[in-house]
């Protein structure tokens, strides 16, 4: 349906079960995004307590988006197979024991393989939420909105994670920010049988193993790749790590060409309000976690700030970034898919060249700003690409479709802390190691350990140390933001040329 169609369409009335059924729905979504971003804020104290080297921390934050982007296509396939509220249901049950193991992990590689399980149930929760939708709300108006309001629970989410992670670490332990999941998970096994429909694909084919473990193959390499780079430079462990994912996912793609039943069907893409969506999701992500990872830790370590105050300098971009989810149903409608796309991302781009002059004493209002620009691109952006995504795609395979659109937020989420938190690192192990008379090995690792071997020393040496470490740092903020504008732009300029050729069809 076209833009124009959709406007002269008369609008369809919400009864009080659809109401339910989508508040249901947007449960999981609070889930995944309050877990995404709570974990940023908790990183300088489970960095005291757990000691992780700098390896160790990025793929704490990094391995439940890759495994949950490894698995969300596979399970999209599995919900059209078995039920995808029943799927839906069995997720919330994972997810909400996997977080209380998060909670009281004892160490570095226990958080890690507890995260790692975390990203497993969450990898069932959000392809199933989006392709209910799709059967629950089939006029196109109301699943435009339905899909807004989903949106906003995610960036609601997001708002709430870090001002309820701040108060609860101000109050208690680290791990206790993984349990806030549990009760969200509870509601909707309570919810879920009650409102939502089972809905499956009544011809689904076999599920294909072999493209599950070819996309695992083309995943985890390619990101030890990049991280065994940042940490040890271009050596052949990194080159062939790189090499063996690139060839790992080439086969995937085209094993997924031949098949009558692949796990993602490759001719969507050929659609371009499918592709440019799908590639726009992955960007704004990119650049919306990439941010919240480095900002919260700058925030804390480097200002200074508690972890309420900090959540509550970041609470503002999260707001514009509600707003803006809603407001987009109304500018789509005037404007188009093209328009709000390209602007969004401009918001993006604009958004992380402002973070580019951060400095090391004055950067609160700064990130406040930049922050609040990236949310309203993001906000912008992720009602009109989702809702593209799930009208183009047929009715039996909306649950793979809609993994696909998962794939593309998750995997941009942990690319973007994979690849700029690779940089971020890199430079702040460089600058500190050839600091003025060095700096022991354990504060080259993180910002948070340096903070913690800085308080063992004599009060001027651990103040030298700190200077030298936040210099270090925010040096790395700057330059990863400058490469994510440039990555943004690059992406804004390919994105928005397909969909005008498109219209110009």
């Amino acid at each position: 349906m076209t833009d124009a169609q959709r406007t002269a369409q008369p609008r369809a009335r919400f009864t009080g079960r659809q109401w339910a059924a989508l508040a249901v729905l947007v449960l999981p979504v609070l889930l995944i995004s309050i877990d995404m971003t709570v974990l940023g804020f908790a990183v300088p104290f489970l960095s005291e307590d757990l000691a992780p080297t700098s390896s160790q921390l990025l793929w704490i934050v990094d391995v439940y988006g890759f495994v949950l982007a490894g698995l969300l296509v596979t399970m999209g396939s599995v919900a059209d197979r078995i039920g995808r509220r029943k799927l839906l249901m069995v997720g919330a049950a994972a997810f909400a024991a996997a977080s209380v193991a998060a909670a009281y992990a004892p160490n570095a590689e226990a958080l890690i393989a507890a995260r790692a399980l975390l990203g497993v149930a969450g990898a069932t929760l959000m392809p199933t939420t989006l392709a209910l939708m799709r059967n629950l709300f089939t006029d196109d108006r109301q699943r435009l909105f339905a899909i807004a309001v989903w949106g906003t629970g995610f960036s609601a989410g997001s708002a709430a994670g870090p001002v309820l992670g701040g108060w609860l670490l101000e109050h208690f332990w680290w791990g206790s920010v993984f349990l806030m999941a549990a009760p969200v998970a509870v509601a909707v096994l309570v919810a879920a049988p009650l409102l939502l429909p089972e809905s499956r694909n009544a011809e689904p084919g076999p599920v294909d193993w072999g493209g599950v473990v070819l996309s695992f193959l083309g995943m985890f390499p390619f990101v030890y790749g990049i991280k065994s780079f940042a940490e040890d430079g271009l050596s052949p462990v990194a080159v062939g790590a790189l090499v063996v994912g690139a060839a790992c996912a080439w086969l995937f793609i085209r094993r997924q060409r031949r098949l009558e039943h692949p796990l993602i069907d490759v001719a969507l893409f050929r659609l371009r309000r499918f592709s440019a969506s799908i590639a726009t999701n992955f960007t704004i992500v990119f650049a919306l976690i990439s941010s919240l990872f480095l900002l919260t830790q700058y925030l804390q370590l480097v200002l200074g700030y508690s972890p309420m105050r900090a959540g509550l300098l970041l609470l503002p971009g999260m707001a514009v970034s509600i707003a803006a989810g809603l407001v987009a149903v109304r500018l789509s409608e005037r404007f188009g898919l093209v328009s709000i796309i390209v602007g969004g991302l401009a918001f993006v781009i604009v958004g992380f060249a402002a973070l580019g002059f951060i400095g090391v004493d004055s950067g609160a209002l700064l990130v406040v700003g930049a922050f609040v620009l990236i949310s309203v691109g993001a906000g912008l952006v992720q009602t009109v690409t989702n809702d593209a995504i799930v009208a183009v795609a047929p009715a039996e395979r909306a649950g793979a479709a809609a993994a696909i659109s998962e794939t593309a937020y998750e995997l941009g989420g942990a690319m973007g802390v994979a690849v700029l938190g690779s940089v971020a690192t890199a430079i702040y192990r460089d600058e500190l190691g050839s600091a003025p008379g060095g700096a022991p090995e354990a504060a080259k690792e993180t910002l948070g350990e340096a903070a913690h071997v800085a308080a063992d020393m004599p009060a001027g040496a651990g103040e030298a140390l700190m200077d030298a470490a936040r210099t270090a740092f925010t040096d790395g903020l700057r330059a990863t933001s400058v490469i994510g504008a440039v990555l943004v732009a690059v992406a804004l300029v390919i994105v928005g040329r397909a969909l005008r050729a498109r219209a110009g069809e």
